[in-house]
């Protein structure tokens, strides 16, 4: 029978799986590009702005994702509550208590974001406050916090930023082929001008499914560590429930940050289920309910 650990064990090994088979696609699509206009310094540059785009993203990220969503810091007297349940979790859960931030929306959700431990951040709307009784709402926090001490965050901005930078790349790609150019510059070679096409256009299709593949195993992973560390997996399955069944997205819902969230803040999918379950940032509320009723703790 799975349990908690073994859970995490395969979640860990899955997600770093696909976070090599991220940083292929970003070799491969500047190796390919490199060859079709016979010019190596492509690839150089390729590696070089992603470099350089991932430490602006280490520094700046969880600013960004605040402002984005309209978050802004709790008065620790009139959230005295919520102040008291993050503080006593992180204590257990051995790490530095976040900084507490309040989202104006109705939607019951939650994020946390940060490079690291130290400089963490846990927002939770006014929608989950007003929603969840407490043991619900520690459930909650212990999946956040569980992002935070598994260094979820760390790992989810560099997705997005790759995400993003093969998108650009491809995209430039594109526009240079569009525009035309010294054709005499580029390879004749059937095989790499294919690879070179199929490059441009498939890369950002499958970066994108492999960020989502990342969320979704992410998710997994929270919700069992959340569950260890509360010792009381009912609290966020019944929370899961109250989430799940709220329908309308969050009036600040943005793809760049959905995967953040605990739950999509787009609200419901009108598609289909395995539509959903392929492009959703997050599992269904159903499998994540499932998964925690079958560990022990």
């Amino acid at each position: 029978m799975a349990t908690l650990y073994t859970q995490q064990g395969r979640n860990v090994f899955r997600t770093w799986v696909l976070m090599t088979f991220f940083l292929a696609i970003v070799v491969a699509v500047g190796y390919v590009l490199s060859l079709y206009y016979n010019d190596t310094t492509i690839l150089y540059i390729a590696l070089g702005f992603s470099i350089v785009t991932n430490i602006g993203a280490y520094w700046f990220s969880d600013k960004v994702a605040i402002r984005s969503v309209g978050a802004y810091p709790t008065d620790e007297n009139q959230y005295r509550e919520l102040h008291r349940i993050v503080e006593n979790l992180a204590i257990t859960a051995g790490l530095p208590k976040p900084r507490v931030y309040i989202i104006d929306d109705p939607q019951p959700n939650a994020f946390a974001t940060g490079r690291n431990k130290e400089h963490a951040v846990i927002a939770v709307t006014t929608g989950l406050l007003g929603m969840m009784e407490r043991s619900e709402l520690e459930g909650v926090i212990a999946h956040e916090l569980s992002h935070v001490g598994n260094r979820d965050i760390l790992v989810m901005t560099i997705a997005v930023v790759l995400v993003g930078f093969i998108s650009v790349l491809a995209n430039i790609a594109l526009r240079i082929s569009y525009w035309g150019g010294n054709d005499r510059e580029r390879n004749s070679n059937i095989v790499i001008v294919i690879a070179a096409v199929l490059a441009m256009l498939l890369a950002p299709i499958a970066a994108q499914l492999i960020q989502l593949a990342i969320s979704r195993k992410r998710e997994f992973l929270a919700d069992a560590s959340g569950a260890l560390l509360t010792r009381y997996p009912e609290g966020l399955e019944n929370a899961l429930k109250k989430i799940g069944s709220y329908a309308a997205p969050m009036q600040r819902a943005s793809t760049t940050t959905a995967h953040l969230f605990i739950s999509n803040p787009f609200g419901s999918h009108p598609a289909g289920q395995w539509i959903q379950k392929l492009f959703s940032t997050h599992p269904p509320i159903e499998e994540r309910i499932a998964a925690l009723e079958g560990m022990d703790v």
